[in-house]
């Protein structure tokens, strides 16, 4: 470049021999920052110096080191397109990657046993015709118990050790985690001016308990509840029957026998035989030598109960059962501690 400033020239021979020498992204940028940067860049101090260029010479000047700066971008480019091509043949062919090979298989998720089991049971319900409903893990006092026919002083409290939120209304704590589901019983009739009513309602349930392989603090249960005219203790059975040969196949055998529960009259519990002996009985530790493995308690609803949702005892009769999900997988599966679904095993969970 003949005739040009000697600054520009000797920036312009320094920044090419610079620029060839840098040999990755990093070397590049620091480049990039030492001529062209904003504020300290060899170059924008060269344009920033052109004011002190004499008047009949700035013309000169100034096309010259904009000349330059436009070869010096583009060598820049170039430099970068190099160095990305170098990259991709050492890629290619120094670490012989073979891009024709499969990809790694990528673990692929699933539903939880527990989540399995509930969406099987509620579809189950579903094809004899129940809908599904919902209700609130954090439950008032008066729809967990005393909507259930168990006041503040009744000895069915006992069965359940509460989880209370710590917040006080009216001087008392009455607002609790919720210890079952059937506080939806009457929360789904209050919703409902007129029978018929035919829901299921799954929901986690919550209890200041000690954990063993049988019994956890947190469990998912599913409420069911018809009500209407000329609902019988026939149609509970039809229903129970109906869902535990879905859930459990058509050779297992079932029995009812007579339990007690606050909100339901007569209550029963339904029991399956026991999938390790297969109902003998004979030494075994999970049916405890009975041969049958309670799975659920049920009844005909109090017509206490139906009353205080506003509709006549006299005229409608029901049905309501609660079942535990956790149980019902754990015999579904033949799996022996129930801890083993919250343990995050995934050698455990895997297997589903």
């Amino acid at each position: 470049m003949a005739d040009v400033d000697p600054r520009i020239e000797g920036l312009r021979s320094e920044a090419l021999t610079a620029l060839t020498s840098a040999s990755d992204e990093a070397a590049l940028e620091r480049w990039r920052i030492t001529f062209f940067g904003r504020q300290d860049g060899r170059l924008s101090a060269l344009l920033r110096s052109i004011k002190d260029v004499l008047p009949d010479q700035r013309a000169a000047f100034g096309a010259a080191a904009n000349a330059v700066k436009v070869e010096l971008e583009t060598a820049l480019e170039q430099r970068q397109d190099e160095l990305k091509a170098a990259a991709l043949k050492a890629l290619t062919t120094e670490s012989a990657l073979d891009v024709t090979l499969p990809g790694r298989p990528q673990p692929l998720g699933r539903l939880h046993p527990v989540t399995q089991t509930m969406r099987d049971c509620l579809a189950a319900f579903r094809e004899m015709g129940f809908r599904v409903a919902e209700g609130p893990e954090v439950e008032w006092d008066r729809y967990n118990f005393d909507a259930a026919r168990i006041p503040e002083d009744h000895p069915a409290r006992d069965m359940w050790d509460t989880i209370w939120v710590n917040t006080l209304v009216g001087g008392k704590r009455n607002m609790l985690l919720r210890t079952h589901t059937t506080p939806n019983q009457v929360r789904v009739m209050e919703r409902t001016p007129e029978p018929p009513v035919r829901v299921v309602v799954p929901g986690k349930c919550y209890r200041q308990e000690a954990t063993d392989a049988t019994h956890e603090w947190m469990l998912t249960q599913i409420e069911g509840l018809a009500v209407d005219e000329g609902v019988r203790m026939t149609d509970l059975k039809g229903v129970l029957y109906g869902w535990a040969r879905k859930m459990f196949g058509s050779d297992r055998r079932i029995i009812f026998h007579h339990s007690y529960f606050p909100f339901v009259e007569p209550g029963v519990e339904m029991a399956i035989d026991c999938f390790i002996c297969r109902g003998s009985g004979s030494a075994c530790h999970t049916c405890h030598g009975t041969g049958w493995i309670e799975i659920l308690g049920a009844g005909m609803v109090h017509p206490e109960i139906i009353e205080n949702a506003g509709y006549d005892s006299s005229r409608v009769t029901g049905f309501a059962f609660g079942l535990g999900v956790e149980r019902v997988a754990l015999l579904r599966w033949g799996i022996e501690d129930i801890r083993n679904f919250y343990a995050n095993d995934l050698r455990f969970l895997s297997q589903f």
